[in-house]
């Protein structure tokens, strides 16, 4: 059954779109230039279709509001080193859970639904709920569709070894859904061999998770 959008819907989605539009960032896209968080709403909302043709009102919600005015707080302002990543990680998520509440809140959504969708893009409940592990699923999936070559020439001093395991520690955060989805991708030849060297290192550790969702 295809989503039925509502007005309040529709009226959350174009102002998280407004928002977006606002990014100074730009990106060439098919010959047109976008705001950068503009075409990855997009990326996000397509390949949650293409996945979760299903996906519920929130889980929708969420994923077009994942990276909502990213901009805003950039990487150097937390220190350059691996706790800084994370500190930065946690401030970029909670500011995307504050935009997009205070949107759902301006239309109605209730407290609770606010709730979800802040606790989804927090990543709280990864592996436990299921719209939650659908998010990240989209997002790692997005993220070697769309931007994994950008990543690796921004990290030319990656080895192979460093970037297999960056993408086993991304298979280890997916669902058995998000590796098929994964895999189904049409990737170049090498950004293939990195996740499928990733999969055959992490092969056991994919095995027994997939164990778990079917236990």
């Amino acid at each position: 059954m295809a989503f039925a959008a509502t007005e309040q819907f529709n009226s959350v989605i174009s102002a998280i779109d407004a928002v977006n539009g606002e990014d100074p960032r730009k990106i060439t896209v098919d010959g047109h230039e976008q705001p950068f968080e503009t075409v990855y709403a997009n990326r996000m909302t397509e390949t949650l279709e293409r996945m979760y043709p299903d996906a519920s009102e929130l889980l929708r919600i969420a994923a077009r509001a994942q990276h909502i005015r990213r901009w805003q707080i950039p990487r150097d302002t937390h220190p350059m080193n691996r706790e800084g990543y994370q500190k930065w990680r946690l401030s970029m998520r909670q500011l995307h859970a504050e935009l997009v509440g205070g949107i759902m809140k301006s239309n109605d959504y209730s407290a609770d639904d606010i709730t979800l969708v802040g606790s989804y893009l927090r990543k709280e409940a990864l592996k436990r709920v299921a719209d939650s592990q659908a998010l990240e699923n989209v997002v790692d999936v997005v993220f070697l569709a769309y931007y994994w070559d950008d990543f690796v020439k921004k990290f030319s001093d990656y080895d192979d070894d460093k970037l297999i395991d960056i993408v086993g520690k991304t298979l280890r955060k997916m669902s058995s859904h998000g590796h098929a989805a994964a895999l189904a991708l049409d990737l170049p030849p090498e950004t293939t061999r990195i996740v499928l060297a990733a999969v055959e290192r992490e092969k056991d550790t994919l095995a027994r998770m997939a164990e778990q969702e079917n236990g």
